[in-house]
């Protein structure tokens, strides 16, 4: 071992840095593991809302051409439609409304529409025996048990009744609302066919959500009364206006000048 002149060996005089000034390894990488974990934590933060918006957006438009395509389909002539039945709801109103429509459904093919599920307002006790008693006579003339076996008769809550308030419609509205969808998910008709009771909106409306939502395709006709003259019924206007109605038929020629989507058949009574 060397010495040096006071006796002293070199390796003892040969002293490391204190301890202080070091700078381990695993200290080194502790350091940049976190500043990592902090630049991908703000990463992070920063991609989070613009996934969200991009989410949103994507949604949106997919949405809007599905309605887009829906609309479409939905205004195009029927044509070569197969030759086989189709499952019909059909709309009943109280008065006038339930004349209409029956006189209309007497002279319809019948092999084309059925099975036939006929729906009125809860409190509507008259247009359901109407409509029983039109179908009894067909099957007098047809003898067909059959065809018995393919009506249905059922009711719907009204969404507001006459002299009800604005602020209690409300819930009954929801609740109409809610019954409708019970009713399209059992009956999911092929057809509905309806003349301007307005408790043919919720079920129009929900029919038409099917339809975009891709779960069922319902075309509907929508008849306007013939006590329209001038002007469409608040349910007509509602239907022609968000084009809820793939067929919209009206019975006055000044009527399908004001509405140019409308068709005009004459007068069906």
């Amino acid at each position: 071992m060397l010495e040096s002149d006071d006796g002293e060996s070199l390796d003892a005089s040969i002293r490391k840095p204190p301890l202080q000034n070091e700078r381990p390894t695993s200290m080194v990488v502790e350091i940049l593991v976190q500043s990592c974990a902090m630049e991908d934590s703000s990463f992070s933060m920063m991609m989070t809302p613009k996934l969200v918006i991009t989410s949103i957006i994507v949604t949106v438009i997919s949405i809007m051409i599905r309605l887009a395509y829906v609309i479409y389909q939905s205004s195009k002539p029927l044509k070569n439609l197969a030759q086989q039945p189709f499952s019909t709801l059909i709309v009943l109103g109280s008065g006038g409304h339930t004349a209409e429509m029956l006189n209309l459904i007497s002279i319809l093919k019948k092999d084309r529409f059925t099975p036939r599920t006929y729906v009125a307002a809860s409190t509507d006790n008259m247009s359901l025996q109407k409509a029983r008693v039109l179908e009894t006579s067909l099957v007098d003339q047809t003898d067909d048990e059959k065809v018995t076996k393919a009506i249905q008769f059922m009711q719907i809550y009204r969404s507001r009744e006459v002299g009800q308030s604005y602020l209690t419609s409300v819930g009954t509205t929801l609740f109409a609302i809610c019954h409708a969808l019970l009713l399209m998910i059992k009956i999911r008709p092929q057809v509905i066919i309806c003349n301007g009771p307005g408790t043919c909106i919720p079920l129009c409306v929900i029919a038409f959500l099917f339809k975009v939502a891709g779960i069922r395709w319902s075309s509907i006709f929508y008849v306007e009364s013939i006590a329209r003259v001038k002007r469409l019924s608040l349910s007509g206007l509602l239907l022609y206006k968000l084009r809820i109605a793939d067929q919209f038929f009206v019975q006055w020629p000044q009527l399908q000048l004001k509405y140019p989507r409308t068709h005009y058949v004459g007068c069906l009574m």
